[in-house]
């Protein structure tokens, strides 16, 4: 069985996730009666979002909980990806909220509403503590993927309480109500570009691809300069997990017999030049390879 499962922290993922999910899920209460109490759409549709946002959590603090589950006969690796699973669902469920809202301002730019500033300016003001506490929690966590998809959440969150915040007080001054729905769809933008990354990076985990940090060729052209290695094929480089990177590559030798030491230094560079500790390496005898892999490097 592998052990890196094992070196994942208890509560560095899980805690973050439950007091951000918790602060979320009271503040959207709050925004429901504030904005039956004012008669703001603007504020119950945030209330909407809100709510989305928690059950975005609560989808994280599971996958969270999952992704600490050792491995077993079935899954081999363990649940790792299970944070993965949950940063691409929650990156759609991100884009679909970002759609709905760009929709509604421009709805909002075609047909203005009346919006009460003052109330809005209020709850909004809370709503940006409550956001600047949840992301905080978040922050400190662990980077994984799971983790960067609950923060671009809650995120979004923040951002839209500083735009009620900016366009509450704008239409509170002046009545200029096209500031609301302008700053709603700046705001969409934003997390557009940080959404786009985030479901990039969970499918190259999913889909297997080299770290983005890294070049195949680079390091097997490393490993290959490595005293006593002739030469290395079949070599595969990519991530089990947000946070594991894992190598196979099978290292054609002169000497069997000097096979431990050849191992050592090939860990040795794995780990001190690339940061790479999860290594499976197959050692051939250069008998058994044919002579048009010798001296190169070849990909899978």
């Amino acid at each position: 069985m592998h052990d890196h499962v094992h070196h994942r922290s208890g509560n560095g993922a899980l805690r973050p996730l439950l007091i951000a999910f918790l602060l979320t899920l009271g503040f959207s209460f709050v925004e429901v009666v504030g904005g039956w109490l004012s008669g703001s759409l603007a504020l119950l549709s945030d209330a909407g979002h809100m709510l989305t946002d928690a059950f975005a959590l609560a989808l994280g603090a599971v996958a969270a909980v999952l992704a600490k589950k050792p491995a077993d006969w079935d899954l081999s690796f363990g649940w790792g990806r299970a944070e993965v699973l949950a940063a691409v669902i929650n990156g759609l469920l991100m884009l679909l909220i970002v759609a709905a809202i760009s929709f509604a301002a421009i709805d909002r730019l075609r047909n203005p509403q009346p919006v009460q500033g003052g109330i809005v300016m209020l709850i909004a003001f809370v709503g940006l503590l409550v956001n600047i506490l949840a992301a905080w929690a978040l922050y400190r966590g662990e980077r994984t993927l799971n983790i960067r998809g609950a923060l671009l959440h809650v995120m979004g969150d923040l951002l839209g309480s500083v735009a009620a915040l900016i366009s509450g007080a704008v239409i509170y001054l002046s009545g200029w109500l096209p500031i609301d729905p302008l700053l709603s769809l700046l705001i969409c933008l934003l997390i557009l570009i940080s959404c786009v990354r985030l479901l990039r990076d969970a499918v190259d985990v999913l889909m297997e691809r080299v770290p983005r940090e890294l070049s195949l060729p680079v390091v097997g052209e490393t490993l290959a300069r490595v005293s006593g290695v002739r030469s290395v094929h079949d070599l595969h480089i990519w991530r089990l997990d947000s946070s594991t990177v894992s190598l196979s590559a099978h290292i054609v030798v002169d000497d069997l017999s000097a096979w431990p030491a050849v191992l050592a230094r090939l860990r040795a560079t794995l780990i001190k030049r690339f940061g790479i500790e999860h290594i499976t390496l197959q050692p051939e005898p250069i008998e058994q390879v044919e002579p048009v892999i010798i001296d190169r490097v070849s990909a899978p």
